[in-house]
């Protein structure tokens, strides 16, 4: 009997890769339990409560997150737009403790129904691996303990992902749209697909999202998208923090905004050439836009790396291909 020792060694060094994310994600489990703290779960408890009452949702108050780091002291209210606000008064309906528990498991449910799809579609036969490799990223546990809102997004991300593969653009395009209305950095994605001439699921996108925003004005007046850009004007500071992946991000940490206010500006113009000269297939302009959308945003925390779990023949890739089929 021959031994094969690349195949074993192979194997072994799956097994490893294997016993160790199981152990990271178990360990990142038992860390990011729910707790006696709400974090920016609180500030959006805060936010809806204060929308409901009448006050500035963008405001400062008892349950808001106070972010205490070395040489960092500062509070964290809700930074979301203003479509967030009905999805933050539901969470004021219950006790904030059990509406954080009740969260946090749907939000795990949403992100365990993305691998599944996902595991379904590009890596049946050999799914151990990516699954583990997708439960045992730092942006999933960080999202939980955090009780942020990435997680049903991301399901639609990649819901709007596999729609537009099976040349559903309308759907796809009324998913996409939810994405962006609730975080607008992803707008890049309708332009990039309008410029390459997909142009229903741009228009859907567009229809969707404008539909979205005008809910706030109707509910809470006009005021709230003023109160919201102020917070935004205040966020400088914020912007230089290590968890953000973008590029004026990195740059403020390096002592100036205007390299990566620079670097933005240029990626955002050369994909937008790139998508009306060459017109590629709509997976690569989606693929390529949720790279811009977090690399050019203000904001591009490492939640949003949750966005580019795609497909590839290999299982689960944490970066899109933009430029090799079969995208």
């Amino acid at each position: 009997m021959t031994l094969n020792l690349p195949r074993v060694s192979t194997r072994i060094v799956i097994a490893l890769a294997a016993l160790g994310m199981a152990a990271l994600t178990l360990r990142s489990l038992l860390r990011t339990l729910p707790g006696s703290a709400l974090r920016d779960f609180g500030s959006f408890i805060a936010s809806g409560h204060a929308a409901a009452m009448g006050l500035d949702p963008y405001g400062i108050y008892p349950l808001t997150f106070h972010v205490t780091l070395p040489k960092f002291d500062v509070w964290n209210p809700n930074l979301n737009p203003p479509i967030s606000l009905p999805l933050f008064q539901v969470f004021d309906w219950f006790e904030p403790h059990a509406s954080f528990r009740l969260w946090y498991g749907f939000s795990i449910l949403c992100y365990s129904v993305t691998i599944f799809l996902l595991v379904r579609r590009y890596s049946r036969p050999n799914w151990v691996i990516p699954t583990l490799w997708a439960l045992a990223l730092a942006g999933f546990w960080d999202t939980l303990i955090l009780g942020q809102i990435y997680l049903p997004l991301v399901l639609a991300t990649v819901g709007a992902w596999l729609l537009i593969e099976r040349d559903r653009p309308v759907v796809a395009g009324l998913l996409i749209g939810l994405v962006t209305a609730f975080k607008p950095n992803f707008l890049v994605w309708p332009v990039l697909l309008l410029l390459a001439g997909h142009t229903v699921p741009a228009m859907m996108a567009f229809l969707t999202f404008g539909v979205l925003g005008c809910v706030p004005l109707l509910v809470y007046g006009p005021e709230v998208y003023q109160q919201w850009f102020a917070l935004l004007a205040t966020e400088r500071d914020r912007a230089a923090l290590t968890t953000n992946a973008s590029f004026l991000g990195l740059s403020l940490r390096l002592g100036s905004a205007l390299p990566g206010t620079l670097l933005s500006v240029a990626l955002l113009g050369a994909s937008a050439f790139w998508a009306w000269r060459y017109r590629p297939m709509a997976l690569r302009v989606s693929a390529l836009a949720l790279v811009v959308g977090i690399l050019a945003s203000p904001l591009g925390w490492i939640h949003y790396t949750l966005f580019l779990c795609r497909s590839s023949s290999g299982g689960l890739n944490p970066f899109p291909c933009a430029w090799r089929p079969p995208c």
